[in-house]
């Protein structure tokens, strides 16, 4: 039984669309193809994917504005962009906003399958680094009101008496409320939250 397949196709041309499919194939790649970008919006959760390969001027809604719409929804997979020789502005614009690399038309295969391969490795680490954001999204969402006033007071280097004062708190209250800040963000010192909190820039 085959696996899902990990790379993504939208290309509106359906001899592109076959032709990657028995390329990828070929290198031991397993490749869905979408005919639209509205095709692949209906289908299953797109981020599932380790790579995008999109063409960036289609019917309807174009590759760069899927890659967009992607990134507003979550996380978006490594993309690549395949591209017409005057599309090459835009190509570049989608670069700046994160998409790995795009080529032109005609492009030599061997280049498109390395490309894809190094996504999907990069896939691997941003996909962790991702969940490691949404991690620590929860957790803070986790704190009070009054836990995230104090979490801002001690890690700009307020000792408690300092923090207590600020926030007409006793500095019982204060560690009570450093403690649960400490164990709901699961770090045992301000230092460590401090590292945890420069993860999410």
């Amino acid at each position: 039984m085959l696996s899902d397949p990990r790379i993504a196709l939208v290309d509106d041309d359906a001899a592109i669309r076959d032709a990657l499919k028995w390329l990828f194939a070929s290198r031991g790649h397993q490749l869905a193809s979408f005919e639209s970008s509205a095709a692949l919006l209906a289908d299953r959760d797109a981020s599932r994917f380790g790579c995008l390969v999109l063409d960036l001027r289609m019917p309807g809604m174009g590759g760069f504005e899927l890659f967009q719409t992607l990134g507003s929804r979550g996380y978006c997979p490594p993309t690549i962009f395949l591209t017409g020789h005057g599309d090459v502005p835009q190509a570049v614009a989608a670069l700046k906003q994160g998409a790995v690399d795009f080529l032109e038309k005609p492009f030599d295969d061997n280049a498109l399958v390395s490309l894809v391969e190094n996504c999907l490795s990069l896939d691997v680490e941003r996909r962790a680094a991702y969940e490691r954001k949404r991690q620590i999204e929860r957790r803070l969402a986790e704190l009070t009101p009054r836990e995230k006033e104090v979490m801002a007071l001690f890690l700009e280097g307020k000792l408690n008496k300092q923090i207590a004062d600020a926030l007409d708190i006793s500095m019982k209250t204060v560690e009570v409320h450093r403690a649960r800040v400490l164990e709901k963000m699961g770090v045992k010192s301000a230092v460590e939250l401090a590292n945890l909190l420069k993860e999410m820039d």
